[in-house]
Formats: C-alpha cells, sequence, structure tokens
C-alpha cells in the first residue's frame, strides 16, 4: 500500500509540472497557453501568433514579403530592405463587424498605420484607397505631426485632436481599440477614446468632405474588409493582435 501511495503522488507531481510547463511564457510572464484558452472562450482570436506571418500576405502578392520578420514576439518592420520586398501586409480574412485589439510601437520620427475596410483589388494599388486608418506616429518628431488629425491615434485626416492623442514615449508600447459595428467606427489609444463616427451620417460626410478623401473612388465603400499594417517607409513593430467578430 505504501509502494502504491508513492507511485501515485509521484505521477501526481509529473502531471502537475507537465501542464505548468506546457505554456510559453509572454514577455509580461504570463502563461501563452492559458491566454489562448481565455481569448477562445471570450471569442477573440489571434491575427498574430508570434512566431510566423501565417495569416498575413503582403497586399496584391500571395506570400509576406522580406521586410516584415517576426522576432521576440513582435511583428516587425524593416525600412532597410529593398522598396521591391517592402510594402503594406494584410490579414488573409476579411471582417466586417468586429472589435480589433493590438499594440505597436514606432521608431523616432516614425509614422505607420492600422488600416481597416480594405478592399484586395489590382484596380486599387494601395490599402488606403479602400481602406480607412488609425495613425500611427510618433507626434514629436514625426514630419505628419502638424495637423491634429494626423496625430496618433486619430481617424486619420478626418477626426483627431492634441487632447485625445497621448502615445507613449518612443520605443514604449501603445495600445490601440478599434471598433467597427454597423459602419459605427470608435477608435482608442491607450484606453483614450480618439473618435467616434458612422458612416453615412451627415457628420461622417462633413468629415470626409474635409478630408483628402473626398473624391476617392473607393474610400471606405466597402463593409467587409482586411486589415492591413502600413508600411509608411519607417521601423514599427505590432504585437497582441487579436479580433472578436461582432
Amino acid at each position: 500500500m505504501e509502494n502504491l501511495k508513492k507511485s501515485l503522488s509521484v505521477g501526481l507531481a509529473v502531471a502537475m509540472l507537465t501542464a505548468c510547463g506546457s505554456g510559453q511564457k509572454t514577455d509580461e510572464g504570463q502563461d501563452s497557453t492559458a491566454t489562448a484558452t481565455t481569448t477562445e472562450n471570450d471569442g477573440w482570436v489571434s491575427l498574430f501568433d508570434g512566431q510566423t506571418t501565417n495569416g498575413w500576405h503582403t497586399y496584391l502578392r500571395d506570400t509576406v514579403s522580406a521586410a516584415w520578420i517576426v522576432q521576440n514576439g513582435e511583428l516587425q518592420f524593416n525600412p532597410e530592405v529593398s522598396r521591391e520586398q517592402r510594402g503594406d501586409i494584410v490579414t488573409d480574412g476579411e471582417y466586417e463587424n468586429y472589435e480589433l485589439e493590438l499594440e505597436w510601437k514606432i521608431s523616432s520620427g516614425g509614422n505607420s498605420g492600422i488600416i481597416f475596410g480594405v478592399h484586395e483589388d489590382p484596380k486599387f494599388s494601395a490599402t488606403y484607397q479602400t481602406g480607412i486608418e488609425a495613425q500611427v506616429l510618433d507626434n514629436i518628431d514625426a514630419g505628419d505631426n502638424k495637423i491634429e488629425n494626423h496625430l496618433a491615434g486619430s481617424l486619420y485626416d478626418m477626426i483627431g485632436s492634441k487632447e485625445v492623442s497621448q502615445p507613449k514615449p518612443v520605443g514604449e508600447w501603445n495600445k490601440a481599440r478599434i471598433r467597427k459595428n454597423n459602419g459605427q467606427i470608435t477608435l482608442w489609444l491607450n484606453d483614450i477614446q480618439t473618435a467616434d463616427v458612422t458612416i453615412g451620417t451627415p457628420e461622417w460626410e462633413q468629415v470626409l468632405s474635409a478630408s483628402k478623401f473626398k473624391d476617392w473612388e473607393g474610400f471606405a465603400k466597402y463593409p467587409k474588409g482586411k486589415i492591413a499594417l502600413q508600411d509608411h517607409g519607417n521601423g514599427v513593430a505590432f504585437r497582441n493582435i487579436r479580433i472578436k467578430e461582432l
């Protein structure tokens, strides 16, 4: 009987060690396996596994170009790569009503963006011709920091202000959240709401008519589309990218 008790105790200890060691640790020390399970139960789906570029491709290409690499659990853009190996990357899937969360970190003087509602079609040469952009920017040293609705977190060239644009310093992670539901677009940066407008309303028509997009054929015309991470020629990194369809 004593030997049986010892065997059961050893077996239980091994099982516990195996369970505790089965998940990888994130850089915050959390167990990634547990996080993935919680995410699935809450309806969230990861768009970036932290190890590969699976689920993404460069716009109008079949694969992800060499400028985008995965390192330290981050999806990074390297501007030193030749122009032929650059370009915005987009999700393989399309989404219509959803919440999107991710973190971004910009280089000094850097500019990038999260572009959503992208209709991938050869007649549109760039993601921003159809997609709407949540701005990613170094507000201090970027060349595009003179216009308020071009600041970090803004609905690019449409809605934004200095008061709500409060990015972390260069080199630190910022949390972006985008909610798109039945035409209503709401943006947050570091848990501060930076924009809220519904496509087709008088407010939307007003901000659209004052923007560079007012005469663009395909801009914001597609309710369902892909999500893009922008190559604006500056170093940028993204992580913890996840989506929940509504």
